[in-house]
């Protein structure tokens, strides 16, 4: 984690919009925006476009980009921040960073609203959610209903477009679409900058263990584009989320917040199923490798409890159980990096 409020915000280029520039009207100097990105297109113009009507101050955070990405942000008052290509990157470094410019320029802001670059932010929600931060002290970040835009596109992404919908109430993680209170971030020094997954989720441990609570609000917040169409694409998304689970749990372990220690279970036990059986079967009795039975039985089992005539009922469940392998590399890749001792690399999907 960095400190955050103290360290000198990264400066822009000499040739973009000056500090303060409006968005077609006064900045609304409680909220300001911090968008991430790398490699967006055509994803982070429709994105800058869409923050537009909150006339709020907005930060561009761009990790590496070869797309022309940069010169897409630059104009309409939006302060343009490149990370230094010489660490490594991370969403939770990249948000950080947005974080500090948007103080470093306007110190007095209340609240932060984080968006990634692959998403469009809904024109309604940052003022409910100013409105109900406003009414409930207790509460230090909001999240609404994240949508995919394209869930009929394919199986992974409508499974993406499930995960976003969150039960509505309190809630114990967010996602990388939030708002936030600025001074709780601060207190908390923000994200963990070596998270290279899973950082929303910790941040949300360690706001919730200063006292604080996370609400996911019934209202529309984002629309994502996970643009995940091809097999691979998917396993390396699970890979990732097991080495969240792994990092994530491991760090809080010995708290009464901590999280995702379920999920960590199933991702060992039925990814590590395989070589269970078959080393039972090799060592002791052939009968062992009728473990493997059980995956198909978790099949089954998920398919009916999904609703009757649900959507591609069958392929959610066999897709939720097959899941449990790259998630289970991940588990291995984070425990093996351990014992390296080595840097975490970034696993990018897309």
């Amino acid at each position: 984690m960095t400190e955050l409020g103290s360290c000198a915000p990264h400066r822009r280029d000499d040739d973009s919009t000056a500090p303060g520039t409006e968005h077609g009207g006064a900045p609304a100097r409680s909220v300001g925006i911090v968008i991430i990105g790398r490699n967006e297109g055509q994803r982070l113009v429709d994105c800058l476009a869409s923050v537009a009507s909150a006339h709020a101050p907005t930060v561009y955070v761009d990790s590496g980009s070869t797309d022309g990405s940069v010169a897409a942000a630059q104009g309409g008052g939006t302060a343009i921040v490149r990370l230094d290509m010489s660490r490594p990157f991370t969403a939770a470094r990249a948000r950080n960073a947005g974080f500090r410019e948007l103080i470093g320029i306007y110190p007095d802001l209340d609240f932060v609203q984080f968006v990634d670059g692959d998403c469009v932010l809904d024109p309604r929600w940052i003022g409910a959610a100013v409105d109900f931060l406003n009414s409930r002290p207790d509460v230090a970040l909001v999240f609404g209903r994240r949508r995919e835009m394209h869930p009929d596109a394919s199986i992974f992404n409508a499974m993406c477009d499930e995960e976003w919908n969150a039960p509505v109430g309190q809630a114990l993680e967010c996602g990388g679409d939030t708002l936030i209170r600025g001074d709780a971030f601060k207190a908390v020094q923000g994200f963990s900058d070596t998270l290279i997954a899973g950082e929303e989720p910790d941040l949300c441990v360690r706001l919730r263990t200063n006292g604080w609570s996370i609400w996911r609000l019934d209202a529309e917040m984002t629309r994502h584009d996970a643009n995940i169409t091809r097999f691979s694409q998917w396993w390396r998304r699970s890979v990732r989320a097991g080495h969240a689970f792994a990092e994530v749990s491991r760090r809080h372990a010995g708290s009464e917040f901590g999280i995702w220690k379920p999920s960590l279970v199933r991702a060992v036990v039925w990814g590590g199923l395989p070589i269970v059986a078959v080393a039972a079967a090799l060592l002791w009795h052939p009968v062992f490798v009728m473990l493997l039975g059980l995956l198909p039985l978790q099949v089954i089992r998920l398919g009916l409890r999904r609703p009757e005539g649900a959507k591609e009922r069958w392929a959610h469940a066999f897709f939720s159980v097959l899941g449990k392998f790259p998630e289970f590399q991940g588990v291995a890749r984070f425990y093996a990096s351990l014992l390296r001792k080595g840097d975490r690399t970034i696993i990018e999907y897309k």
